[in-house]
């Protein structure tokens, strides 16, 4: 392999890495920040967080951004033994490369026919990374001077060689220990029965958000110590008689909204069928997209959460408010307008003839919802207020659950 050449598949590599990198951080602030807009996000088809946010972006729970940086890691060490291996490895070293472009190619026109006519978003990230496998491809193509047929043969040769080499060795297991720490460490959406661990407002003591499978006594005394040390703000809401009053203010396309909601309705459920009519859930609508909350800069990051929530009122006057819900963050990775629609229909029994028709005037009602929820000072979703205690996030469901038994037991 020719410097030039191998100085190019560097480049290439490099810039793929930087770009996945990009992708990985992006990802990781759409996991813990639902407020968060992307310098990517340009308009609703030009979004990384529409890419990102939707179920193709993760493989087995592992974010496709941390695989590509790990295979472009790879190929620029490829590229550095090009540059620096003895001449036997270095004739071979196109070849490694082009064989792993090609299957690399083969996942790029996937996930290109995914982001294009499946999602129909543009991420620009994504687009770099793109054209650095192209280019990979071609300059190693270019510099290969063997058959792919002997390339097995040789690649045993040079595996003797790296073996005889401790700085190969070291290099190699430095990458290893990289990318596995990557792969094991970088946070994966929580599941269903892990949603418990959203973020944790409750501690006093600075301790890290987690779950808490099963509290102490001490840990709930000082929850309660807490929770009662809180202030309480009028929510405007009218309770009906209940002594507990929970009001959500709630995005659809949030997922954090999707995980509490997972962990907290059977414990709302659960107390209300104790204690009937003592228990009143009121969902707000607090959608993080500027054309149903002023509030939000630069379009939001949630290009779909106005529609939802207007598709869920109109639900809720058909008898299907739950199912809609459900149907909702069921597909949230995936929600687009069209789909929005296309679920109300099927699930709602609405029209959408019917939803365009009333999409404005319902729209008011949304807009009401998100200036009320600007009142009241809230600023990420979900947010709660128990009884006029304010929680941002959500608190590990058995703390959830320790506060409106608190409330049952001393609400007057």
């Amino acid at each position: 392999m020719s410097k030039t050449a191998a100085r190019l598949a560097l480049l290439f590599a490099l810039v793929g890495l930087g770009a996945s990198a990009t992708a990985a951080y992006v990802h990781y602030r759409l996991l813990y920040d639902p407020t968060y807009l992307s310098f990517c996000d340009v308009s609703a088809t030009i979004s990384c967080t529409q890419v990102y946010a939707s179920r193709y972006s993760t493989v087995a729970g592992v974010p496709v951004a941390i695989l590509g940086g790990v295979w472009f890691a790879g190929a620029a060490l490829l590229s550095v033994a090009g540059l620096t291996a003895r001449p036997a490895v270095r004739e071979s070293v196109p070849g490694y490369l082009f064989l792993l472009s090609t299957l690399a190619l083969s996942v790029i026109l996937y996930l290109a026919y995914l982001s294009f006519f499946v999602l129909s978003a543009v991420c620009v990230v994504c687009l770099t990374t793109y054209a650095a496998v192209i280019g990979l491809f071609i300059v190693s193509g270019a510099a290969t001077r063997i058959p792919m047929s002997a390339l097995p043969r040789r690649a045993a040769a040079d595996l003797r060689i790296f073996a005889g080499s401790p700085a190969a060795i070291a290099l190699v297991l430095l990458f290893a220990t990289g990318a596995g720490t990557a792969l094991a460490f970088f946070p994966r959406e929580a599941t269903p029965a892990a949603a418990a661990a959203v973020s944790s407002t409750a501690a006093t003591s600075g301790s890290a958000p987690g779950a808490l499978p099963a509290p102490t006594e001490e840990q709930r005394a000082e929850f309660e110590r807490w929770f009662v040390a809180q202030p309480r703000v009028p929510v405007a809401v009218d309770a009906e008689g209940a002594k507990v009053l929970i009001v959500k203010f709630n995005d659809f396309q949030c997922p954090p909204c999707r995980q509490s909601h997972m962990a907290y309705l059977p414990i709302i459920k659960k107390l209300q069928a104790e204690h009937p009519g003592q228990v009143r859930y009121v969902l707000k609508d607090f959608p993080l997209e500027a054309e149903c909350n002023p509030t939000i800069p630069n379009g939001g990051p949630h290009p779909s959460s106005c529609e939802a929530a207007v598709a869920v009122r109109l639900a809720r006057e058909q008898g299907h408010e739950d199912a809609m819900i459900e149907w909702i963050f069921a597909n949230q990775p995936q929600l687009t307008p069209q789909l929005v629609k296309q679920g109300l229909e099927e699930v709602g029994k609405v029209a959408p003839t019917d939803f365009d028709t009333r999409y404005q005037s319902t729209l008011t009602l949304v807009k009401a919802d998100a200036a009320q929820g600007q009142l009241l000072q809230v600023r990420s979703t979900p947010t709660f207020f128990i009884d006029g205690v304010k929680v941002e996030g959500a608190l590990p469901p058995q703390y959830f659950e320790q506060a409106l038994q608190y409330e049952l037991e001393h609400a007057k």
